[in-house]
């Protein structure tokens, strides 16, 4: 193993699926693919117009070695891409250059480029192999492992996907160090709440490490992201479609993404994320799982992290219909995720409009 790597191993239905990379930078990515045995097939990177001037060049000259020939394709950055438009797009430039299935892609960049990427890789002729690259926090510790891929349809989030396993992810650290402070501030959303859900140890572990995680330290942000992998991983190899404890990973979904909607998806999908997880604690807190101690300390700790605790210019009216829609939602109930206590959670379909809305009602700035 090289310096400064870590290695999860993921299973899907019984056997060795792929293997998560964790490194200090993208020096590794050549050998780590060459196992894929590429080298008669082409390879497409799949990148957005943030990312492909900042990477795409070099995984392409990584990648080169190890395959017959590498295209890079760019799509335009940002969630109100994620459209099956640009996945039809996507399929027309691999039908022009004859991929074929034996061939494979490659999402390089955050969740969007990911679940697209992946989306047209489950697809594309019946289901072709990909790899996932990622460069944001958020789809480091969450989007790009457990095989969920998929579009937005219609405002709704998500609304059209598949489940298609990568070949292999490759996580570098030095990416994050061009990340914009809001997109890493995003990512932290989802690694407070696999804490939250699932590991109070390393949820406190994230806590006392706050200011070295803030400088993107690699002693703690290498340990921080295996961490979040290892508890996804956990879950996704116990329900890797998403028939029961997989919905664990939905805590502060259920409300987060109704607001991140509801937004427009002007507030990063963390900082939902951060928000719905306020209002499942504090319906968890009123139904006396949590104490209200535990209850401040999960919010105050969003803002040592600058995720927001409030909201403003939506109703809870608003929300609660645009959630009432979500896939997550089971012959008209909403599937909600709350805490035993921290570190334990548990799925809910009893969660009432009232305790929604009286969660929701704490959060609005605007009545206060």
């Amino acid at each position: 193993m090289a310096v400064n790597e870590e290695i999860l191993s993921v299973t899907y239905e019984g056997a060795k699926a792929y293997d998560i990379h964790i490194r200090e930078d993208l020096t590794g990515l050549t050998e780590c693919v060459r196992t894929l045995e590429l080298s008669n097939r082409r390879l497409c990177i799949v990148t957005d117009s943030n990312v492909g001037p900042l990477y795409a060049d070099q995984v392409s000259a990584f990648l080169a070695p190890v395959c017959r020939e590498v295209y890079i394709y760019t799509l335009p950055a940002g969630e109100e891409h994620k459209t099956l438009d640009e996945i039809r797009a996507l399929y027309s430039f691999l039908t022009v250059h004859s991929f074929d299935r034996h061939d494979v892609l490659a999402a390089l960049g955050g969740g969007v480029v990911g679940d697209m990427t992946g989306f047209a890789a489950a697809t594309y002729l019946r289901g072709i192999r990909f790899i996932q690259i990622p460069t944001t926090l958020l789809s480091q510790v969450d989007s790009s492992i457990g095989g969920k891929t998929g579009v937005d349809f219609d405002s709704y989030k998500n609304m059209v996907g598949a489940f298609h396993m990568p070949a292999l992810v490759y996580i570098a650290v030095s990416t994050l160090k061009t990340l914009p402070q809001l997109q890493f501030e995003s990512g932290m959303g989802e690694v407070l709440k696999h804490g939250l859900i699932r590991d109070a140890g390393y949820y406190e572990w994230v806590l006392e490490h706050m200011m070295e995680i803030q400088e993107l330290d690699n002693t703690c942000l290498i340990p921080m992201i295996k961490g979040s992998c290892r508890i996804k991983r956990a879950v996704v190899e116990k329900d890797p479609k998403e028939q029961g404890e997989r919905a664990l990973l939905n805590f502060g979904h259920t409300l987060g993404h109704a607001i991140e909607t509801a937004k427009h998806y002007a507030l990063p999908h963390g900082h939902c994320v951060a928000l719905g997880c306020i209002a499942a604690a504090h319906i968890s807190w009123k139904r006396g799982y949590l104490d209200e101690n535990e209850f401040y300390e999960i919010r105050d700790m969003m803002v040592a992290f600058g995720l927001p605790i409030s909201f403003d210019a939506l109703t809870s009216e608003e929300i609660l219909r645009i959630a009432q829609h979500d896939k997550k939602a089971a012959a008209g109930r909403i599937r909600f995720i709350l805490l035993k206590k921290i570190g334990s959670a548990f799925i809910d379909q009893n969660v009432t409009k009232e305790e929604m809305t009286a969660a929701l009602d704490s959060m609005n700035a605007d009545l206060w």
